[in-house]
This record gives C-alpha cells, structure tokens and sequence, in this order.
C-alpha cells in the first residue's frame, strides 16, 4: 500500500508510512521553516526525535474514534480497528482540525467534496442507527471520523437545511441522540454548555432540537469556518500534543497533570484554563481530560487555547467514581474540592495570587446558575445542585460538604445558600 498523503488545508505537509511515521513534505519545511508546529506541537517539520515514530502515530490515532463507536466504523470498512493506517485511508478526509489524509493511489483520488441534502425524517433515521452507522458515514462516500466514545452523526448546514457530508466535505455540526443508559446527558450538556458560553470560554451554539421525534444535541464545530481555506481550522488536543493516546487522557491512565498542558500556554491562556477548571470542579464536570482541551493553530502558526467543549455536569451520576479525569491540586475526588485545592493547582503553574480569579469566577458562576434553568430533560435539581456546589467553595467548604456529610439538592433554595445572594449581580453576601 502506498503512502498516506497528509494535508493541511489543502496543502501538502507530508507522508504518513505503513508504520505510522510522519514524513514532512521539503516543500512545507521550506515554507513553514525547520522545526515549525503548525501541524502539531508533538511533530516539528523536519525534526527527527528518538520517539518520532511512536509520536507521530499517536498523534494521527488519536483522530479516530475510541470504543464501540471506533468498532463499527472498522466494521464498516472491513478492517481491524487496530488497523491505523487502513481507518485513516478511508475516514481520513473529515478529521477534527484542518487535516486531510488520504491514499493518492486508490482509484477517484484526488476526491471531489460534495454535500447530500437530508430532511428531518432522515435525520430521524440516522440518529436511530447511530450504533451501526457511526458519524452518518455512508458506504463509499462516507469520510469522516472524530474522536471521541460517545454516539453521533456529522452533518452539515447549509442555507437551505441539512445535509450529509461525501468525500471529505468538512462536516459543521455533531448531533448526538440521548443515550439510553444516561437519558438526561445531552440535556446537562447542553446546560454546561451555556456557562461556558455565558464566561467567554467558549463562542460556538449549542441548543437542543427534536428531529421527528427524536430529542438531539446540536453543536456547532468551532474547527470550522466557511471563510478558511478549506473551510476548516486547525487544532490539535492535548493527547497528541503530549504524545499520549487512548486512556492516557486520564491522568490515573499515565496521562499527564494539568500543569503539563499549562505550560505549554501563555498567560492570557492560562487564565482561561483557571477559569475553565474552576468551572468544570464547580458545575461537576468530571470528564475534563486531555482530549477535552485542545489548542487551535492559525494559519500564519500561532496558536491559543481553543474554546470549551464537551462541558458535562456528570457529578450526580450514581454510576460514576466521582473522580475528575485530571486531579486538581493532587485530588482526584471532586466532593472533597475545595478552594484551597484550586489554589494549590494554579501555583503549580505559576500562577501568583490566584484566589482573585477562582473568586470571581465562581461568583460568576452563581449568577449564571440563578439566571439559567435547564431543560426539562436535564437532572432533576441540577440548578440547584450546581448553586449549591459553587456557594459550598464560595464559603471555604468542601464541594460535596452539606454540613451533615451528604449534600441534598432539594435542601438549596432560592434565595441563597450559606448566605450568598444570586439574586444580584455583585454577588453579595446577605
């Protein structure tokens, strides 16, 4: 089999080999310069490293799926899922980020992007088949792969409605059905979702919508954009930047601490990463791991922290350990989080005085909770829930701590909780 072509919007940056080596095309160092990350910061143009080999292939594996969902997409094409370069051949065209891999030698290559139209029934029908036909993917022209354990469709909006995305046709949106072992997952989702977006971390729209009838989540990409070249943006996610792969996301797994992605990030960035933890220990967002905060590239080769996806409360699930994926201040366990932890996180990145920030923003974050009901479909009491956990940091307490050792949503009111008001927005304490 030949070589795997790698582009990066729509330009050539290299070659992938049947092992998995990255070989930058002379044409893209020239361009980019020796050494250049703008494809990613785990694989410099043109630097050689002990590790290439085994960093290279993690970071192209880690644009696949995990889990069942990576299973039937093998399944689709006939391959093994541990079939690295196979997957890539066929799913290779509509990855996350601006890359496109594909196999110059097979028959109707160079592809031709095009769009299918798709009403609302088969949408309908899609989201019900997800667990068979993983993305949306058709056979043959279906292209695309993202990464991730949870079921979804890709598809695209246009101007006149939705439609299916052939031949590498860079997908805008994900839609995930509910997941019948967790039904009010996609609903607080999409509730975290309008924090994050109400804090600034994150700008793309994410709403509920029923196809049919069919309740979904609809999520705008924030790696696409009509303007671009190639109508994507570039990004890569912590897993591939540290070389890590599969369950390493989780710090428990081999993965990294959260002061190994701070230091890769600039002040300005570093604060919105504060900002993001704060919020993920406050709303119970337990899957915060290393896939789950990426870093976006420009074209001119810069690069910034890319918005905050994938904001789940999941703190109340019974079915959980209760852990976060990456400890905070050297504990795992969210209920027994405090601001002291916090604290304890950031001066490990250098950060000095943090407490004026964790502060604000979980005052921030209790008015956001007072505004903000979720949607019926969500956990029952999860506003209350959430106010509760960030009013239990706000007065010095352990997250989970009720005073009696258990914490009972039912038990918040309306007016506050451990005296302070979310009734105004200077958040004063009554």
């Amino acid at each position: 089999m030949a070589d795997l072509n790698v582009e990066l919007y729509g330009e050539l940056v290299g070659t992938l080999d049947g092992g998995g080596a990255f070989h930058a095309d002379p044409a893209a160092i020239a361009r980019h310069g020796l050494g250049s990350t703008i494809l990613s910061r785990a694989i410099p143009l043109g630097v050689s490293r002990s590790n290439s080999r085994s960093i290279a292939r993690n970071f192209f594996a880690e644009l696949l799926p995990e889990g069942d969902l990576r299973n039937e997409l093998a399944a689709l094409a006939g391959l093994s899922p541990d079939d690295l370069i196979g997957m890539l051949r066929v799913y290779g065209r509509d990855v996350a980020g601006a890359v496109q891999i594909w196999d110059p030698t097979l028959p109707g290559e160079p592809k031709t992007p095009a769009i299918e139209p798709v009403d609302e029934l088969e949408i309908e029908r899609m989201l019900a088949e997800v667990s068979t036909a993983p993305l949306g993917n058709v056979p043959r022209r279906g292209k695309s792969s993202l990464a991730g354990v949870q079921n979804k469709i890709v598809l695209v909006r246009t101007q006149d409605g939705w439609a299916r995305a052939l031949d590498g046709y860079p997908s805008t949106h994900i839609i995930k059905p509910i997941v019948p072992r967790r039904p009010t997952v996609i609903f607080d989702e999409e509730y975290g979702a309008r924090f994050a977006r109400r804090m600034g971390l994150a700008d793309f729209e994410t709403s509920l919508a029923t196809f049919g009838d069919t309740a979904a989540l609809i999520i705008e990409r924030y790696d696409r954009d009509g303007s671009a070249p190639t109508g994507r943006i570039h990004q890569e996610d912590f897993n591939q930047i540290l070389g890590k792969s599969g369950r390493e996301k989780y710090e428990k797994y081999r993965g990294a601490p959260l002061r190994s992605v701070a230091r890769d990030l600039n002040r300005r960035d570093r604060v919105r990463l504060m900002r993001m933890v704060v919020l993920s220990v406050a709303l119970g967002n337990l899957d915060m791991h290393l896939k789950n905060i990426s870093l976006v590239h420009d074209p001119d080769g810069t690069s910034r922290l890319a918005p905050m996806y994938d904001v789940v409360p999941q703190a109340f699930h019974l079915d959980l350990d209760g852990e976060m994926a990456l400890a905070v201040g050297g504990e795992f366990s969210h209920r027994l989080l405090t601001t002291r932890h916090l604290e304890t996180e950031f001066a490990q990145w250098g950060i000095r005085a943090p407490m004026k920030t964790i502060t604000g923003a979980l005052e921030e974050i209790l008015f956001i909770a007072s505004a903000e009901r979720p949607s019926p479909g969500a956990q029952s009491g999860l506003q209350h829930l959430v106010m509760g956990y960030t009013a239990n940091l706000l007065e010095g307490r352990a997250v989970g701590d009720a005073g009696d050792g258990e914490f009972d949503p039912a038990t918040t009111g309306s007016v506050g909780v451990g005296g302070w008001r979310w009734d105004n927005p200077q958040h004063e304490k009554s």
